[in-house]
């Protein structure tokens, strides 16, 4: 089964992207939202987190209180404490990713998405036979997050700013769309890879 990694910045809709693909019979796993389902019991994952942050980030049910933990990791100089919240969640994350990838190719599917956020930085993109960049136009992603997110026009752009360029995400991809709200061009485009991958 061929895997196609998905990556792109907060509003470039890779959300839009995957979805076109799932109608075209590829399915895809959300690892932001696997994360939050996996952070809302108590597994692995939460077990993991605790012995590493202390049982205070946890509720009286194992599950993660995320406003806690970004205590912990955001404040200043807590470098090492945010290194080793993504190290542990990537590794439960990719884990999961690993068994849903197998599912898919039991159930007889010849292409599977991987869509994280953060493909490159966690490893994720060697577990993927190539990589798909979605980008838009600046203006475009930022009353994207605006809209979908309800914050102000500056932490739109400060949470842009403190991710990955488009330009080191093109350059680490083989295949690319610029999703900036052309529904025809955008479906195109997806039809085109989609058949690349069914081959």
């Amino acid at each position: 089964m061929f895997v196609l990694g998905v990556c792109g910045g907060s509003g470039s809709g890779k959300g839009a992207v995957c979805a076109l693909f799932a109608e075209l019979g590829i399915p895809s796993i959300d690892t932001d939202a696997l994360y939050h389902e996996m952070a809302a019991g108590k597994n692995a994952l939460t077990d993991a987190l605790s012995a590493r942050f202390g049982k205070k980030i946890l509720d009286e049910n194992g599950a993660l209180v995320r406003p806690r933990l970004a205590e912990i990791v955001f404040r200043p100089g807590a470098q090492e404490a945010l290194a080793d919240l993504n190290r542990i969640s990537h590794k439960h994350i990719l884990a999961e990713v690993r068994v849903w990838l197998k599912k898919m190719e039991a159930e007889g599917h010849s292409a599977a998405l991987v869509d994280a956020p953060l493909l490159f930085e966690s490893g994720f993109d060697k577990e993927c036979d190539a990589v798909l960049c979605v980008y838009a136009p600046m203006a475009t992603r930022i009353e994207r997050i605006m809209e979908r997110d309800s914050i102000s026009r500056e932490q739109a752009v400060r949470r842009i700013e403190s991710q990955a360029s488009d330009e080191y995400l093109l350059a680490r991809s083989g295949y690319h769309i610029c999703n900036s709200g052309d529904m025809c061009a955008l479906r195109a485009c997806v039809l085109e890879i989609a058949k690349n991958l069914k081959k």
